[in-house]
Formats: C-alpha cells, sequence, structure tokens
C-alpha cells in the first residue's frame, strides 16, 4: 500500500502529497469492499477494529491534505448501495452513521464541540441519553395509518431494500399500532442472541448447510433471504431506538420518545439511561462495558444522544453523521480460555508456524478456537532480541491464556494467568525438524522463523505454494480453492503449477473422472476447465508473484513487470545474474524499491535446477502478456534509466520517480554503465562522482524539469 516503507505504516504528517493520493485511492477502494462485504454480503473480512482504523487513517490524510480529497470518499459513504435482489426503497429521511469516539478525552471533547455550538457554558446543564450499540442490521419501519406498510435496510442510508414480507416475521415487530401518528417511521436494528446463534448453527450442521461465523452475519443473512418463509425460522429480535418521518411528535425529548416506542409495544433496551455530562456518560460507559459479556447479544460500543429533541434541531447534520450524536466503541474484545494443544503448520517458503488450538470462546462476536504463536521467541516469552514479552512467561500446552482480536483477522495470545497453569505443564519444546517430512528445520541467523529445509519434496510447502499459485493476486483461477488444491495434491493429479494446465488432457478428458467425484458435478468441472483455459493468458507481474518465491510479494512482482518488460528479459537478466554480481545483478538491485534479501532471493530460486525445470514445464502451457507501459509520446526519457541522487528542493524523490516511470523511464537506485541520466541535487556524492567517472550526462533539477516540462 502506498503510505507504507518496509512494511511499516507512515505518519500521516511525512506522507508527500503524491503518496497520499494514492493512499487515498486504495483506502476507498479497500473500504468500499469492506462495506459491500459486510452491508450486502453478510460475510466480513475485515475486522472492526481494523475498518475504523482505516477509516480513521483516511479521514486524517483528508485533513492535510484537504485538495484531495475524492469524489468517492470513504468519509462520504454510508453503508452500501442495496442488492440487486431486491426492490429498492427511498428513505424519506436519509439513515445516517455515526460518528466514533475510542477515548474518553474524545466524549469530554464531543460535549466541548456541542456547548460551543449551542453557546452553552461548562455550567449549563446538558442532558444525553447511553444506550449500548447493538451490533446488527439497521432497520427501518414505516406505519401509516398504525398498519405496517414498508419495511426497508438502510442500504447507503438514501435507499435500501424493501425487506416488508422478511419484516413481518419477526415476532418482536408489531404489524399494527394504536394511537400513533398517521406516518411513523421506526428505526432499530435487527438482531441475534447467543444462545439462538449457537442453536441455528446447530440446525444447519446437522442439514450440512453453511454456518454463520457470527449472530451479526446470521441476523443480516437471514433477514435478507429472498424467501420469507427461511427468515420466518429464523430467531430474529429487533430494538427500537430511533425514527425518521414523522407526522407529529412523538415527544419532547429523546428518552420520552424512546420510552413511548416501549409502550407501543416495541423492544428497547433496558440499558438506556439519562446522563448529564461527560463524567455520567462516561461512568454508564463503563457498567455497560462490565456487563457486555453477560447481556446475551452482541455489542460494540455505547452511543451519545442529545437528549432534547429541540437542541437535535438547531444542532443538525453533517454531510453523513448528526451533530447531536457519537458512538463510543470498544476497545479490542479480550476473553480467557484453554490452550488445548500447539500445532506447527508449514508454510509455502517452509515456515514453520506455530499455532494454539483453543477451546472455543467467542471474541468480539466470532468463535475463536485457533491463535497464532508467531515463532518459538514468542512462545518462550522473548521478542526478537531476547527482551521478555507478557513479563517473560512462557506458552505451554494446557495453559489458561487471554485471547484478543485487534486490527488483526487472526486472534492472538495477550497473557497467560500462571495460577491456573498445570502442575504436569511442560515448556513447549520447538521441533527442529519438518514435521511433514521430516527434514531439518533451520533458523538462520538473524531470522525470527525456522525453515523446513526440504523444498520441493515437502507435501506441505508444496501444497501451500499450489494454493498461493491460485490466490486472487496470483492466477486467480475461480472454482481451484484451497480445498481443492489439497483435494487434487493427496490424488495425485497436481503437484507443480503446470499440472493444473494439463488437468483436463491427463485425466480422461477429465471431465468424466472429475464430475464423477464428490462436490463436483458436470457443471462445475466445465466451469474450472474453462477458467484454466482462461488463466493460460496471463499478466507478467501475476506470473512472477504467482511463482510464490520469498520475499517477492505483489507489489515487487509488478515492479519487476514493469522494469523488464517480458517475460524473456526477465528471465534472461535473472539467469546472468545467477552469481549475484555483474551488469544484471548490479541493474536488478539498483531498481528502485529492490533490495538484496529480495533480489537474493529471486535469482537464487530462479537458478535452482529443479525450480526451473518446474518453472519451464508451467512455461510450455502458459502466453505471458508484457507489462503494460506508459503512453509516452514525446517523451524525452523513454526507455533510459534515470538515477536521482542528492537532494531535490522543487518535488519530493517519490514525486520525481512517478513522473520519471509515467514518462517511460527506468528509474534506479545505482548508478551502471547501463545509467543514461543521473539528476543530482545538493549533497550528491558517489553517485555523482561515478556518473563522472563513467561520462553520464548528469542535470540538476532544474535542467530535470527542463529537460521534462513539455512532456
Amino acid at each position: 500500500m502506498a503510505g507504507q516503507a518496509d512494511g511499516q505504516e507512515i505518519a500521516v504528517e511525512a506522507l508527500t502529497k503524491e503518496a497520499a493520493a494514492q493512499e487515498l485511492a486504495l483506502l476507498s477502494q479497500r473500504l468500499a469492499t469492506a462495506n459491500d462485504e459486510y452491508y450486502l454480503q453478510d460475510a466480513p473480512t475485515l475486522s472492526d477494529a481494523e475498518y475504523d482504523r482505516l477509516k480513521r487513517r483516511n479521514a486524517a490524510i483528508e485533513a492535510r491534505f484537504p485538495d484531495l480529497k475524492r469524489s468517492d470518499s470513504p468519509s462520504e459513504q454510508i453503508g452500501a448501495a442495496p442488492s440487486d435482489g431486491f426492490e429498492k426503497v427511498r428513505h424519506r429521511v436519509r439513515m445516517l452513521s455515526l460518528s466514533n469516539a475510542f477515548e474518553d478525552a474524545e466524549i469530554a471533547e464531543f460535549d466541548a464541540r456541542i456547548r460551543r455550538y449551542l453557546g452553552l457554558g461548562p455550567e449549563d446543564s446538558l442532558a444525553y441519553t447511553a444506550e449500548p450499540k447493538i451490533d446488527g442490521l439497521s432497520l427501518s419501519l414505516r406505519y401509516e395509518g398504525g398498519r405496517l406498510t414498508e419495511a426497508a435496510t438502510r442500504g447507503d442510508g438514501a435507499e435500501g431494500e424493501n425487506v416488508t414480507a422478511n419484516a413481518r416475521t419477526i415476532d418482536d415487530i408489531p404489524d399494527r399500532l394504536e394511537g400513533v401518528p398517521d406516518i411513523l417511521e421506526v428505526r432499530g436494528e435487527v438482531y441475534m442472541s447467543h444462545a439462538d446463534f449457537a442453536d441455528l448453527n446447530a440446525r444447519q450442521s446437522e442439514k450440512g448447510a453453511k454456518t454463520f461465523a457470527n449472530p451479526r452475519n446470521a441476523a443480516a443473512g437471514s433477514l435478507r433471504q429472498l424467501d420469507p418463509e427461511i427468515t420466518r425460522s429464523r430467531p430474529l429480535r429487533f430494538f427500537a431506538y430511533a425514527w425518521g418521518e414523522l407526522s407529529a411528535p412523538l415527544a419532547e425529548t429523546q428518552k420520552a420518545a424512546i420510552d413511548r416506542l416501549q409502550a407501543l409495544g416495541f423492544q428497547t433496551n433496558p440499558l438506556t439511561r439519562l446522563c448529564d455530562g461527560p463524567d455520567e456518560m462516561i461512568a454508564q460507559y463503563r457498567r455497560i462495558e462490565e456487563a457486555r459479556a453477560t447481556l446475551g447479544y452482541d455489542i460494540d460500543g455505547v452511543v451519545y444522544k442529545v437528549d432534547d429533541l429541540a437542541l437535535q434541531g438547531r444542532l443538525g447534520f453533517r454531510s453523513t453523521t448528526p451533530r447531536w450524536a457519537i458512538a463510543h466503541k470498544f476497545p479490542a474484545e479480550l476473553a480467557w480460555t484453554w490452550l488445548d494443544a500447539i500445532d506447527i503448520q508449514v508454510g509455502r517458503t517452509g515456515a514453520l508456524s506455530p499455532v494454539a488450538r483453543l477451546r472455543p470462546v467467542t471474541v468480539g462476536g466470532v468463535v475463536v478456537s485457533n491463535a497464532t504463536l508467531h515463532n518459538e521467541d514468542y512462545i518462550a516469552g522473548r521478542d526478537a532480541n531476547g527482551a521478555p514479552i507478557r513479563d517473560g512467561k512462557d506458552i505451554r500446552e494446557g495453559d489458561w491464556v487471554q485471547v484478543y482480536r485487534a486490527g488483526d483477522v487472526i486472534p492472538k495470545i495477550a497473557d497467560v494467568d500462571l495460577e491456573k497453569r498445570p502442575d504436569d505443564a511442560q515448556p513447549y519444546e520447538f521441533p527442529k525438524v519438518c514435521p511433514r517430512c521430516g527434514s531439518d528445520a533451520i533458523r538462520e541467523e538473524g531470522d525470527a522463523v525456522r525453515r523446513c529445509s526440504g523444498g520441493l519434496i515437502c507435501p506441505a510447502q508444496a501444497v501451500e505454494r499450489l494454493k498461493h499459485f491460485v490466490g486472487r493476486a496470483a492466477f486467480d483461477i475461480e472454482g481451484l480453492g484451497a480445498k481443492q488444491v489439497e483435494q487434487f495434491y493427496e490424488d495425485g493429479w497436481v503437484r507443480e503449477p503446470a499440472d493444473i494446465f494439463a488437468l483436463r488432457e491427463n485425466y480422461g478428458t477429465g471431465l468424466q473422472q472429475l464430475k464423477n467425484r464428490e462436490g463436483w458435478g458436470e457443471k462445475s468441472a466445465e466451469n474450472l476447465f474453462a477458467a484454466i483455459e482462461a488463466r493460460r493468458r496471463i499478466p507478467l507481474g501475476r506470473l512472477i508473484f504467482g511463482l510464490g518465491i520469498r520475499h517477492v510479494g505483489e507489489v515487487a512482482s509488478n515492479l519487476l513487470a514493469r522494469h523488464y518488460g517480458t517475460w524473456e528479459s526477465f528471465d534472461a537478466a535473472m539467469r546472468e545474474a545467477a552469481q549475484c554480481d555483474g551488469p544484471a545483478w548490479e541493474t536488478l538491485i539498483g531498481i528502485d524499491g529492490v533490495g538484496r534479501t529480495l533480489a537474493t532471493s529471486l535469482v537464487t530460486t530462479m537458478n535452482q535446477e529443479a525450480e526451473r525445470a518446474s518453472i519451464d514445464r508451467l512455461l510450455a502451457h502458459l502466453e505471458v502478456q508484457e507489462a503494460a507501459r506508459p503512453a509516452t509520446t514525446d517523451s524525452p526519457v523513454a526507455g533510459k534509466t534515470v538515477v536521482f541522487t542528492g537532494s531535490l528542493e522543487k518535488m519530493t524523490r517519490a514525486e520525481a520517480k512517478a513522473r520519471a516511470e509515467a514518462l517511460g523511464a527506468k528509474v534506479s537506485g545505482s548508478v551502471s554503465s547501463k545509467t543514461d541520466l543521473v539528476v543530482a541535487g545538493p549533497g550528491a556524492g558517489s553517485k555523482e562522482k561515478k556518473a563522472r567517472d563513467l561520462g553520464i550526462e548528469i542535470l540538476d533539477e532544474d535542467g530535470w524539469l527542463d529537460l521534462i516540462g513539455a512532456a
């Protein structure tokens, strides 16, 4: 991602304008995908904490570079566009989201901001309601003449999905109301209790049907069924907490309006309280947080609202959030459970990764049964430098451990309770041989990870490399996922990437054998073969990434593809650099963004006999596309290799590099005989001297700008 260096996120204050623009584009795409997964597919892959963090970073970048704010900015988005599977409903009053707070100080600032807006002093009384923030699916219920006429999901805030028939099946939603305004829109949250969620998943498992990851997904997926009878069979509930269009007011205050909704027959949250100022608000937050584990349903924070509805009217709205409300989110949830066993998994690069097998426990609404243990140092209670972590407490099988899910999808072990450690618990002895193939597991100096030395003979590495090869950022073969890869490997059908493209040929027209296998039919088999055929023509960057070479990630793969252009040029350069010296090697490590570690791994892999043979067999099935080149008409530097050295005063180094590449130049980090041009600013040293010794053209920054100015 733009905005990262050496795997570390760059501080917003240190971002260049170009890097900020790139990161805003990536954040917009990533958050839009997360919204789609959460609101439409009911299958989020991004944790709530990580989603909130990315939203905050997006807002911080926009605040520093307001002119870079995009038309599709995540800060202007609410939810996701409604699905095509339902009739659309236009909300008469928009269903807005809430701004978030994570620290107590932010709540004090929220109160101070409102007082400034209203002209109130610290001594003036200002009441707020505080209520749990339910983790479910937002729903708006429209009553006309006391009769339920329409139910709609939030959608993108302006337009939602018509789920009226489904809403009528929920016991907590009255079909008729007495003594209400002629037009009344009641808003709230559809959710599922923990007990009902467990029962639903048990029934789904018995039928061999899909189970749900957490109660929120189960509730959302159940409400958004095209068949209302399926919704009727699901144990959905509804809490009312707000309203939309009204033909007459419900009350003069938020609390009184909620009490009236309860009197009309709606379920409202019993933990809703009136608070006078930030101290009481935070005290109620603490009470709700302490009770969280006993509620029987998922919440992820506390919502505060100005109680006086007239003051809410004066405060009004921002583009996507009301000024008079805020959500005080809980920190990443912690839970305690037993660690039953420590297993070792072997990855595609041979890394031995320890995994904790836990007694299932709910953490943040997700049932957790595994947690990463990182490496042998982490298990032993020390960091990579030997300093103690967890106060030096090691982790053993049988321990009572604290689990957390922060920004990471994979849970981690936060702490160990030594008082509950069994008397017979033994220190964990990390294996010195691969548990899959028996090869030595070696830990090189300076490496935190122990690795299997078996290479291609190790079945675990082979399977993981195949999974990587068919993954989304590599060959992206639809219908050939992790489960199918494991199945084909065990049966001896696929042992290396080339075998994938020979499946139909090798297995009896393929179709007949495959369609008779468990989980396959004629249609799914044909679809797989079609997907494989579609990937015989592959972009160079995807091919390089798909090879699964250690240290060569997606960004580096595309960088290499743009630099070398064709497979033939790339392959020839790797062969020439086999001894990690000479002009080809210098060119490789001179590519901006390619370091010696990456280059060594790349060249070593590409020149190993077994690896070469495997790659050559794969290439026989492929047509590799030339990497896309920028439009360079009239460019004075197209095809030239440029080196920037010293300080640049009129643009950042990143901006200069991006401009050069956009004009078709190759930017290198080192000077060699293949360098065409060196741009030297103040402080240029050995690179400028070497350029002069080699007779390479040297320009100062002004000369560079004059050269490319008309391009």
